[in-house]
C-alpha cells in the first residue's frame, strides 16, 4: 500500500509536479481532468518568476502580494492561520452604530413585518458592512496560484474573490467561512415572520475561467450554526456560501476537497433570472469532494452542465438536513458514482430536490452501501417533484473514476487541507 504524501498525490490526484517533493505551486491542473481542463487547461502562477512567489503569514502581506505585479503569473504562498478579522468586529463599526438600539428600533413588536428595515441603525449597520466587505474581501489575479504551506494552513474569515479573471489554482488551504459581523433584519422575509441575512462566501467564482480548487477544507470551523443566538425568535445567520460559482463562470474542476458543518453550501448559478450571462455557462465538474455535515446546496445548480462524480456525501445523526442536489432551472446535472452515507430517518429519496423542470443522469450511486435509482426513489416518495431522468450530455473529462462502494474509505481519508506535501 502506497504511503506519505507524495504516494498520495502520486496515487490519486494524476500531479506529477509532487512527485520528486517539488513546490506545489508549480503544480498544475492534469490533462483531462474535469472542466478546468478544457481547452489550455489551467495552470495558475506555475510559470512565476522568483520575483513573483511570495510567502505570507498575515492579512495584510496576503493582499499586498495579490496586487503586486499585476495579472502577471504568481505564486502564493500561506503559512500558518491568518486572520482577517485579528483585530474583532468592532474594528468595522461605524460610528454611532449600536446592536441593542438596532434591536430596539427593528423589534417585530415595534417595526411591524410589512417594511424593509429603514432609518438611522440600519444606515449605520450598513456602513459597519460596507466597513467590512473592505476588509475581509482579497480580489484574486489572473494566473494565480494560492497554495497552503504544509498541514495547517489558511485562512479564517476573509472571503476570497475570484472574480472577472481567468487561470486561478487554490490549493491546500483550510479555509473558514467569512462571519458577517452586521447581518441585516428583514422582517418581510421566510413568509413575513422575518429572518436575519448574511454576506460573504468563504469562496466565489465570479464570472471567472479556468479555476482549479483542490484539496482544500472549507467549514465553519470556530462558529458553527449551533453557536450562534436567536434574535426575534430567529437564529442570527452570520453565515452565508461556502464556495459558489455564478454568473457566468466557466470551466471550473473542484476536486478533494473536504466541504464541512455549514447551511448554504454551494450554488452553481444564483438566479433564475441570470440566463444572459449563465446559459452555457457554468461548467463545472466535483469530484473526490468529502460534503459533510451540510445542511444544503452541494450544490444548488442553475443552467449549469455540472459533473459530479466520486464524491461522499455524509449527512450526520441529528443533522439538519434539507437536501444534496439541488435541480434548478435550465440545469444538466451529472450525477453519477457518488456515495451517499445517511443516518437512520433519512430518505434517499431528499438527496434531491426540484425547484424548476430540468433533466438529471443520477446512476451508479450508492447509499449506506447499496445501489439506489435516486430519481426513482424520490419520484416515488416525492411524487409533486417529479423529476426527468436524462441530462442529455456524458461527460468526457475525467481521468478516474473509482467505485462508489470504495469512496467513502478513499474520500475521507484523502479529501481536505493537509494532505498535500
Amino acid at each position: 500500500m502506497l504511503v506519505g504524501c507524495t504516494a498520495l498525490v502520486l496515487s490519486l490526484t494524476g500531479t506529477t509536479a509532487q512527485a520528486d517533493g517539488r513546490d506545489l505551486g508549480r503544480g498544475v491542473l492534469p490533462a483531462n481532468d474535469g472542466w478546468a481542463s478544457q481547452g489550455p487547461g489551467t495552470t495558475g502562477g506555475s510559470a512565476a518568476d522568483a520575483e513573483h512567489v511570495y510567502t505570507v503569514t498575515t492579512w495584510e502581506e496576503f493582499r499586498a502580494a495579490l496586487k503586486d505585479g499585476g495579472s502577471a503569473p504568481k505564486i502564493i504562498k500561506v503559512k500558518g492561520m491568518i486572520d482577517a478579522v485579528s483585530q474583532g468586529c468592532e474594528a468595522f463599526e461605524a460610528e454611532g452604530y449600536d446592536f441593542q438600539k438596532y434591536l430596539a428600533a427593528y423589534d417585530p413588536a415595534v417595526w411591524g413585518h410589512d417594511t424593509p428595515v429603514s432609518g438611522e441603525q440600519e444606515d449605520l449597520r450598513d456602513a459597519s458592512a460596507a466597513n467590512q466587505a473592505k476588509g475581509i474581501r482579497a480580489d484574486i489575479p489572473a494566473n494565480t496560484t494560492i497554495v497552503g504551506v504544509g498541514r495547517n494552513s489558511g485562512i479564517l474569515g476573509g472571503s476570497l474573490q475570484i472574480k472577472g479573471v481567468n487561470n486561478v489554482i487554490i490549493r491546500n488551504l483550510t479555509i473558514e467561512a467569512p462571519v458577517d459581523c452586521f447581518p441585516q433584519w428583514d422582517p418581510t422575509d421566510d413568509n413575513k415572520t422575518g429572518a436575519w441575512n448574511s454576506e460573504y462566501d468563504g469562496v466565489v467564482v465570479y464570472g471567472s475561467t479556468h479555476v482549479w480548487i483542490d484539496h482544500n477544507t472549507l467549514t465553519d470551523g470556530r462558529y458553527p450554526d449551533s453557536s450562534l443566538p436567536k434574535y426575534f425568535g430567529k437564529v442570527y445567520q452570520q453565515h452565508d456560501g461556502l464556495l459558489d460559482i455564478v454568473r457566468g463562470a466557466n470551466y471550473v474542476t473542484v476536486s478533494w476537497n473536504s466541504l464541512e458543518n455549514h447551511d448554504k453550501t454551494m450554488l452553481i448559478g444564483n438566479s433564475d433570472s441570470a440566463a444572459a450571462t449563465d446559459a452555457g455557462k457554468l461548467k463545472v465538474t466535483l469530484h473526490h469532494n468529502r460534503f459533510k455535515g451540510l445542511v444544503e446546496r452541494a450544490p444548488r445548480v442553475r443552467f449549469g452542465q455540472v459533473d459530479s462524480y466520486n464524491n461522499h456525501f455524509v449527512v450526520t445523526k441529528d443533522q439538519s438536513y434539507g437536501y444534496t442536489f439541488g435541480i434548478g432551472i435550465e440545469s444538466r446535472l451529472y450525477a453519477t458514482d457518488n456515495a451517499f452515507s445517511l443516518p437512520k430517518g433519512v430518505s434517499a429519496a431528499r438527496t434531491l430536490k426540484k425547484w424548476k423542470e430540468a433533466p438529471l443522469t443520477a446512476e451508479n450511486n450508492y447509499v449506506n452501501g447499496r445501489l439506489t435509482d435516486l430519481i426513482a426513489v424520490h419520484n416515488a416518495e416525492i411524487p409533486e417533484e417529479t423529476l426527468q431522468s436524462g441530462a442529455g450530455w456524458t461527460p468526457t473529462l475525467r481521468t478516474r473514476v473509482d467505485s462508489p462502494r470504495a469512496v467513502p474509505g478513499i474520500v475521507d481519508q484523502r479529501a481536505g487541507a493537509g494532505k498535500l506535501c
